[in-house]
Order: C-alpha cells, then structure tokens, then sequence
C-alpha cells in the first residue's frame, strides 16, 4: 500500500530562520526571506588552473593558492636547462617577473608572494651546491647573507623574517636545520631525527612539520616530524613513502601531495595526530612546487614532472566542506 509520505514526500519545515547546527541533507524553508534551503556536503577536490610560462621542476615556491611565487628550476630532458626565472599567480594566470639574481634548482622556498625568500640550491655539475640566500620584494630579489650549509633539495617554510631550512642533500645528506631572522642564518641545536633530502614542510619557524624525503639506507621516506623551535620530534607516518613531492599547511593540518617513486597522485591530509588520504591529483608528478603558505584546505600544485618531462600544469585543490545552499526562491 502506497503511504501518505510516499505520496506527498519529506515533510519541509517552514521556519523564521536558519537552524543553528543543520544536518547533512535536511532541508527548510525559510519564510522570512521566501527561500527554500538545504545543507549539503561537498567533497575535496583538485581543479585545473592557469598553466605556467614555461615548464620546469626543482624550483622554489611559496605564498597562497591565490598569489603563489615560483623560482628557479631547470627543464629537462634531453638537456638540463637551469633558470633564474619567476613567476606570480593571481589565481588565474601567471606571469614572468625578474629572475633570481643567482641561477639554481633544487632550492628552499618560504614567505609569500610579496615577501619571499630563496635558500640553498645546486647548478651544473652536481658537485655545485649553492648557500645564496635572496629575498623577494614583490618585483625583484636582493641578496642577502648565505646559508650556513651549502645544500640541494632542502624543506622549506616560515616567513621571509623567520624563515625554516632543514635537511638537503650536503655530500652526504644531512638533518641540519637553520634559522633565518631577516638578516642571517643560525644552525639550529635540534637536526632531523632521519636527515633526507627533498622532504617537505609546513607551518612556522617555531611549529613546524617535516615529512618525507628520501634517505640513505631506506630510499622513500614516510616519516614525519615536528619542530618546537629547539628540537624535532618523530610522530605520525605518512600512508604514501614518498620524495620530491609538495605540501604546506601548518603544523596541525597540513597537505602532502605528487613525489616519487612513481609519479605519484596520492594526496594526504595531516591532522595534527595522524594523516588521512583524500582526493587524488588528476596529473600524477614529482618535482613539483606549491604555495607552502596556503592553508591544507586551498593548496596549490605547480610544474613538475609526469614522465620524463617537465610540465606546465597548476592544479588548485579545495578541502571537503559543509555548507548552506539556496535550493528556490520563491
């Protein structure tokens, strides 16, 4: 037998205002403004985004999803094209802006679109690793004073006045971590309890986080850190080993996306306790940069490699949300 509710459907409450804590589905209609409304939920996601100028991995990024900052790089193969090159995105598209003052790949990035800050880096031939430090202004950079250990393929994150450098490829790979204060460099007491290269970062001077990488003995890396401003501590692992890939957020939600081996897609989120994974990248790739500023709900991945060469590719990803919609008018 067919029931009234089968016939006639949810019942919908006509209300005066929107319920405080709605439910996921429920749905009211709210007859002081004549609107029907519902409260839904909308999973995480990765969108395609304006493409570079020109294709590169190993470069330096920082800043927002909104207003990222990427320097540096080279584009391989078949020949290894190392630049000095910059580049703003307004959310749109980017554009060229004056080159680093020092060619390099494989660098540290921190601070934001307007404000940032280069460290470390290698040219040609591999045994070339660089401890130029510059700053960014906005439209152009200055060089300031040198990196303490000269090193390739170091986290990165912090502001351009307190500034984060740890781990790297030195001959050998090292956990030395650095302090920047705006003027110069101080070797930290605390190192990375696993010293790698190309592992990522997030957070501040004071409160930061150190994942991934890759070490000698054990290849890929999931490990993960967290850095009080004195010492690193080991917590959590990562579910994907990875190294050469992206991330940022801070201490307590954090993002970690792309690496190798493999050209991964695997994208995870940190908590603060523990890492979850989330949407894939549509565009698998290591190399990659991102805005290590941006908050791990709105993160940015940017250039890279998919095979065996660079790409131009941004992919801009928004964190899962709960939100109220307009369903009619009446």
């Amino acid at each position: 037998m067919t029931t009234f509710k089968e016939i006639r459907g949810q019942l919908i409450r006509s209300v005066s205002s929107d319920p405080a804590n709605p439910q996921v589905g429920e749905i009211w209609y709210n007859n002081t403004i004549g609107v029907l409304k519902g409260y839904t939920f909308t999973a995480a996601a990765w969108a395609s985004g304006g493409n570079l100028t020109s294709a590169k991995i190993g470069s330096g990024g920082c800043g927002t999803q909104t207003a990222t900052l990427v320097f540096g790089g080279n584009n391989p193969p078949p020949t290894i094209n190392i630049v000095g090159q910059t580049e703003e995105y307004n959310g749109t598209s980017w554009s060229e802006q004056n080159d680093l003052n020092t060619v390099r790949q494989g660098l540290g990035g921190a601070g934001t679109q307007t404000a940032g800050l280069a460290f470390a880096g290698r040219l040609e031939p591999p045994t070339s690793l660089q401890n130029a430090t510059e700053e960014y202004d906005g439209s152009s950079w200055t060089s300031q004073n040198n990196v303490n250990t000269a090193r390739i393929n170091p986290g990165g994150t912090g502001i351009q006045t307190a500034g984060l450098a740890f781990g790297g490829e030195a001959n050998p790979i090292t956990g030395a971590t650095e302090e920047y204060d705006g003027t110069s460099w101080t070797t930290s007491p605390g190192s990375l309890n696993t010293p790698r290269e190309n592992p990522e970062a997030a957070g501040t001077q004071t409160a930061a986080l150190g994942f991934a990488g890759y070490a000698v003995p054990g290849g890929a890396q999931a490990v993960t850190e967290e850095y009080n401003g004195t010492s690193w501590t080991t917590v959590a692992s990562m579910g994907t080993a990875r190294y050469s890939l992206a991330g940022g957020g801070t201490q307590t939600a954090a993002i970690a996306f792309g690496g190798d081996p493999g050209r991964k897609v695997d994208t995870e989120l940190y908590d603060g306790t523990s890492w979850s994974a989330t949407t894939d990248l549509t565009n698998g790739r290591s190399g990659l940069m991102s805005g290590n500023a941006a908050p791990n709900s709105a993160s940015i991945a940017v250039g890279g490699r998919t095979g065996t060469v660079a790409v131009a590719l941004t992919e801009e990803f928004t964190g899962e949300f709960f939100s109220v919609q307009t369903l009619t008018t009446s």
